[in-house]
C-alpha cells in the first residue's frame, strides 16, 4: 500500500532537512507532500532547492495555519494511506511501520500514535500534559470513546476514511475536528504507543493555551454539528 506523508511546515528551517532525511530513509512505497504555510525564515529557500522523485512541494501564498496546510496536502495525496508528520523533530518517522500496520491488516481505518502509552518521551511542561489529558478526557466524554491522546500529531488514515471530509479549521483545531468527524462517521480508530521528543518554546514550539481553548470550542462545535 502506498503511503502519502503530508508535512505542514511553518518556519522550520532548523529542522526541515533532518526530518526530511528521516522520512525518506524509511523503506516504504511513499510520496512526501511538503506544504509550506507561508514561512518567513529560510524554509522556502530549502524547499525550492529540493529535487527528489518522492517529494512534492506546495507553497501556500500566506500563513493560514496547520489545518489549512493539511487540507491542501490531503487534497493532493494519492496514496492508499495518508499520514500526518510535523516538520519538527518531536515525532520519529522510524515508527511508521507500527502506525500503518493496523490499517494494512484491515482492522483499522484510522490510527493515532499515542504519546502517553509507555513510549520514551522527553520530560517537559506539566501544564501542557494536563491540557492534553483534559482535552482528551472531554473528547472521550462527548463522543463516548476511550482515546489516550487526541492531540497527537501522528494521525494515519485509510484514504477512504478521508473521502468527503471537509476540514474547516485552519489552525490547531484540526486535531479535535478530524477526531470528531472520524468518530461520527463510524471509522475504526486504533492507537499505538509512540516515542515523543517534545521541544521547548525556545526551540520553536508554537502551540499555546489559546489553542487549547480553541480546541475545546471546536470539540463542542463538531459534537453538535458538522
Amino acid at each position: 500500500m502506498k503511503l502519502s506523508i503530508v508535512v505542514p511546515i511553518y518556519n522550520e528551517e532548523k529542522t526541515l532537512r533532518e526530518i526530511l532525511k528521516k522520512i525518506l530513509d524509511q523503506p516504504l512505497e511513499k510520496e512526501v507532500i511538503l506544504v509550506d504555510d507561508g514561512s518567513t525564515d529560510g524554509t522556502r529557500k530549502i524547499l525550492e532547492s529540493l529535487d527528489h522523485p518522492e517529494v512534492r512541494v506546495i507553497l501556500q501564498p500566506e500563513n493560514r495555519g496547520k489545518g489549512a496546510a493539511l487540507r491542501t496536502g490531503f487534497a493532493a495525496a494519492e496514496g492508499d494511506i495518508v499520514l500526518v508528520q510535523d516538520a519538527d523533530l518531536e515525532y520519529n518517522p522510524e515508527e511508521y511501520g507500527s502506525l500503518i500496520r493496523p490499517i494494512e491488516a484491515g482492522v483499522a481505518d484510522v490510527v493515532y500514535g499515542a504519546r502517553f502509552l509507555g513510549g520514551p518521551h522527553r520530560v517537559l511542561y506539566f501544564w501542557h500534559y494536563c491540557g492534553n489529558k483534559l482535552l482528551t478526557l472531554i473528547t472521550n466524554i462527548l463522543f463516548n470513546i476511550n482515546l489516550n491522546d487526541m492531540e497527537t500529531c501522528y494521525k494515519v488514515f485509510r484514504r477512504q476514511a478521508l473521502e468527503g471530509v471537509e476540514i474547516k479549521s485552519n489552525r490547531f483545531g484540526f486535531e479535535p475536528e478530524i477526531t470528531a468527524k472520524m468518530v461520527k462517521s463510524g471509522q475504526r480508530i486504533y492507537e499505538v504507543p509512540i516515542s515523543y521528543f517534545g521541544r521547548t518554546y525556545e526551540e520553536g514550539k508554537k502551540i499555546t493555551w489559546k489553542d487549547g481553548l480553541a480546541a475545546l470550542y471546536t470539540l463542542i462545535r463538531f459534537r453538535c454539528g458538522n
